[in-house]
């Protein structure tokens, strides 16, 4: 059985990932649950599509990958299941721009034939229908990522979508010389779309010149640095302090390297 990772923006004050976790558990008893991360700001597609760009590649080839991070749920925006080296079950959003240029789905489907899952085991209330059309994570995702998980053939779950037709973000990864803001992570590190990060050269943000060092103990505390993140992407930061608020920096900024490394072409 293939495992399913799971993320989402649901947090874990509310039931909402544990009834999907229960809904992939009932389709697919004995399924493997990795949850990736839940605590990701409501409805933030950049954050999201960064979080799993940064777990893709230590996820196995075959597993399912479980997004949920969908701003437009219950609206005309597709549910799909997008087939490449692994699977991807989700709205079709942009979600998984980021991850797709490391994985490029080959295949996709609509969920239009998933079945929800219906109550077991209660009562019925009078006057209660349990449904709804705001909880797809539970309805259709999980259903579809438990089919999946199952070895079950992908055409079962809806019509077939044309790949070049999946919606994707208007981002792009390159060395340099210049590029943005993509995200902020929880500690106030900015997160940028530069795929370099030169030991010794300069970074301008915000108005900000911050130096390129290898970690953050390379300056002193409460100074700026620039670094190359764990995902491989340049990121600015505050030694013990968050970058975002000491520097004002926002999503889409510009972000400029002073001198652009020899080679590379965008990824």
């Amino acid at each position: 059985m293939r495992p399913v990772f799971f993320l989402s923006d649901f947090g874990l004050e509310d039931p909402y990932a544990g009834v999907v976790e229960a809904v992939l558990r009932a389709r697919a008893p004995g399924v493997r649950v990795i949850h990736l991360a839940h605590g990701l700001p409501p409805g933030d597609l950049r954050r999201a599509a960064y979080a799993l760009f940064e777990a893709l590649p230590y996820l196995p080839e075959g597993a399912v990958v479980l997004a949920v991070v969908d701003p437009g749920v219950g609206t005309s925006r597709r549910a799909i299941a997008a087939l490449g080296r692994r699977m991807y079950v989700g709205p079709d959003n942009g979600l998984f721009t980021l991850a797709w240029l490391l994985d490029p789905p080959r295949r996709a489907y609509g969920l239009e034939g998933v079945r929800p899952p219906r109550p077991q085991g209660v009562d019925p209330l009078p006057g209660w229908a349990p449904g709804g059309h705001t909880f797809h994570g539970r309805d259709r995702f999980a259903p579809a990522a438990a089919h999946l998980a199952l070895g079950l053939p992908p055409e079962a779950l809806g019509p077939e979508v044309a790949v070049g037709a999946l919606v994707r973000l208007p981002l792009v990864l390159g060395p340099g010389p210049k590029g943005e803001v993509l995200t902020f992570d929880r500690f106030g590190n900015a997160i940028a779309t530069l795929t370099q990060a030169p030991l010794g050269g300069w970074v301008r943000v915000g108005g900000h010149r911050v130096p390129i060092r290898r970690t953050f103990g390379d300056v002193p505390v409460g100074q700026a640095v620039a670094y190359l993140g764990s995902g491989g992407l340049l990121e600015i930061a505050l030694n013990r302090g968050s970058a975002r608020e000491a520097l004002g920096l926002k999503e889409g900024m510009e972000v400029r390297l002073e001198a652009l490394p020899p080679g590379g072409e965008p990824l």
